[in-house]
């Protein structure tokens, strides 16, 4: 079981038994996105070919989950003083690397409660609305929402979840509420201008702990299904995408290495293609609570897990408080046009930025070589951390692929 720490004393939080492929500040106005959702349009060939002429490179960034545990909430309320919540300061670190991306993507894992709450933490995530305004405010375009949490309060979760996340202009994928919702893919501007490069955002979840689907909702929740994932692809480059992305809540809780479920569907989605152009061009994997590694399979690269971008401190399957959980990287990558309508757009540049969340202060840290340690902590702590990141992102070879330490 997944556990907390909260005033020295160990509560129970987040996570449940693991299985094969287990889960168990200020505001800005951020480049690349304006609108929910763009409407449908055709390649000039089809298949979503999309028009090369003109067309301009972009840089899409993606972070890994964002789990607000009771500590977390608690932090965001003393954060907004004397009502209310405010979760940007907790996410001012990373500001800048997501607001300066054209596209950025998150994972909302868990989903609001009503306005005023109550809010809670484990077993059954309710979170305040307040989160999505942060996001914007951080710089996230779009957020997936599938995941084992995603109907930790049914229908009703949901819904006050995609409202929020609408009201805050953010897009989201992985959950819907109607079918018309569901049977559309998002899409997203990278960049502004008619030259921007169109970016289909797709999210599935391996499960939703035990809990079915709402009654005559088949649809509220995408769960991963090879077929089901190409099929859905394939049709958003039919809608018109250069580039889809497809985000993976998957893999088992607090493994470093990739398991064989993710090694083995990778395998299967990057080596999918139609007319000889692979039907994904990015995998964005989440739920591990720990850093994972980065590979380019079949030439396309795979994020198998990015670790909790947001998360309290946290009791691992071993009994053992396990500072993995508060340690991730974000995946940056610049795409760049094809020299013909209709080929694929490749990445030029694939990077990592290793974080750390300070859980005891609720602060975003970057790692980077230059960034200055926070106060109190030890910098050769922070080294630590940071080549644990490393390492667990380079273990697969991402380095001889051209993976490089962003900033």
């Amino acid at each position: 079981m997944t556990k907390r720490i909260r005033g020295g004393a160990a509560v129970a939080v987040a996570g449940l038994l693991a299985t094969a492929t287990a889960c168990t500040g200020q505001p800005s106005s951020p480049p690349g996105f304006a609108g929910r959702h763009l409407p449908a349009e055709r390649g000039a060939n089809g298949a979503g070919a999309g028009g090369a002429e003109g067309a301009r490179t972009f840089t899409l960034l993606a972070s890994g989950d964002i789990l607000p545990h009771s500590s977390v909430i608690d932090r965001a309320a003393a954060d907004a003083g004397s009502s209310g919540y405010d979760f940007r300061p907790m996410l001012k670190g990373a500001a800048p690397a997501v607001s300066g991306a054209d596209l950025a993507i998150c994972h909302m894992e868990t989903v609001y409660g009503q306005d005023g709450g109550p809010y809670t933490g484990y077993p059954s995530f309710k979170s305040p609305p307040e989160v999505a305004p942060a996001l914007r405010a951080t710089g996230f375009d779009s957020c997936s929402t599938a995941s084992n949490h995603t109907l930790d309060d049914g229908a009703q979760g949901i819904g006050r979840t995609l409202d929020a996340l609408d009201r805050a202009g953010i897009a989201h994928a992985g959950s819907a509420r109607s079918a018309e919702e569901a049977s559309r893919p998002t899409l997203l501007r990278a960049g502004k201008g008619k030259n921007a490069a169109k970016v289909a955002h797709l999210a599935y979840t391996y499960g939703t702990n035990g809990i079915p689907l709402p009654a005559g909702q088949p649809w509220a929740v995408d769960l991963i299904d090879e077929e089901r994932i190409v099929a859905d692809a394939r049709a958003a480059r039919e809608a018109g995408a250069d580039v889809v992305v497809v985000s993976l809540h998957w893999g088992t809780e607090w493994q470093d290495a990739p398991d064989e479920v993710q090694l083995g569907l990778g395998r299967e989605l990057t080596a999918s293609r139609t007319g000889g152009r692979p039907d994904i061009d990015l995998i964005l994997g989440t739920h591990a609570h720990v850093p994972q590694a980065y590979e380019k399979v079949n030439g396309t690269w795979i994020v198998y897990g990015m670790g909790d971008q947001v998360a309290g401190a946290m009791i691992n399957h071993e009994g053992a408080r396990d500072p993995r959980a508060n340690e991730s990287s974000m995946g940056r990558f610049t795409f760049e046009p094809p020299a013909k309508p209709g080929q694929r757009w490749a990445v030029r540049k694939a990077e990592f930025i290793p974080q750390w969340f300070d859980a005891q202060a609720g602060r975003v840290v970057g790692l980077d070589l230059g960034a200055p340690s926070p106060a109190g902590e030890d910098g050769g702590r922070l080294r630590e951390i940071r080549d644990r990141i490393h390492g667990a992102v380079l273990s697969r070879g991402a380095a001889e692929d051209g993976l490089v330490v962003g900033k």
